[in-house]
């Protein structure tokens, strides 16, 4: 059996680190694509119309039922069959695509529960008391709710941010160079030699990736927490 190296993993980092931009262009764009459906999903379900109801809770179902890696080749697959058939043609479209369409399907599902449970854990007699003292609707929600909103959301989706950069890993079996992509290029080349020292090292990207996102979670849920609930006593004076 081949000895541990381990300052190949040093070696290798840089060139794994090369497309790091590739796999956080991917989170990045699966995020806005992905929050962007979340938030038509949770509206369908907050509001009264019985349609939007049922529309979401069938996709969020459906959606969940299936694995990553097989709506990841459904989308390849399929969609440019589906389209073909209403003459749209994407057969040249970059495997970047594919990814983000794949990943915001899931995402948005995610984010739709999400939304909802942030929005309505937030007391409506807030947004009333806000209109009532001459608000808009959309002032009060702007100003009152949605910053709760999102100070309830930031824990939930964090996690589910964290969630889709580990799945955003299957892109390499579709053929997308990303970090774990040019790991699985690196070890094919050396004939599978390497192979556990090119996992540490893919290992370690990721944690890195992981840490930031809790870092930059964690500072933003405390600059939009107010400050006597976070120092347990009285908000200073201006």
């Amino acid at each position: 059996m081949r000895p541990f190296h381990p300052q190949y993993i040093l070696e290798v980092l840089p060139q794994l680190i090369w497309y790091l931009p590739v796999t956080v262009a991917v989170v990045i764009g699966t995020v806005f694509f992905g929050s962007l459906l979340g938030i038509l999903l949770a509206a369908g379900k907050v509001r009264r119309g019985r349609a939007g109801l049922v529309l979401a809770n069938v996709y969020i179902y459906v959606i969940r039922c299936v694995p990553s890696i097989v709506l990841l080749f459904l989308v390849y697959y399929g969609l440019p069959e589906l389209l073909s058939t209403f003459g749209i043609d994407i057969n040249s479209a970059g495997k970047g695509f594919f990814v983000i369409t794949t990943f915001s399907l899931l995402f948005g599902a995610s984010m739709a529960e999400v939304f909802r449970s942030a929005y309505e854990a937030v007391d409506r007699g807030q947004r009333e008391a806000a209109v009532s003292i001459g608000l808009t609707e959309f002032q009060a929600f702007y100003r009152i709710v949605l910053p709760q909103c999102v100070r309830v959301a930031i824990p939930n989706f964090t996690n589910a941010l964290v969630n889709l950069m580990k799945e955003g890993s299957l892109a390499y079996t579709i053929g997308l160079i990303d970090i774990m992509g040019k790991g699985q290029l690196i070890i094919g080349q050396n004939h599978g030699s390497y192979s556990l020292e090119i996992y540490l090292a893919l290992f370690f990207l990721y944690w890195v990736l992981t840490l930031l996102i809790e870092k930059g979670a964690g500072f933003s849920e405390r600059r939009l927490t107010p400050e006597k609930k976070r120092g347990g006593g009285a908000s200073k004076c201006i």
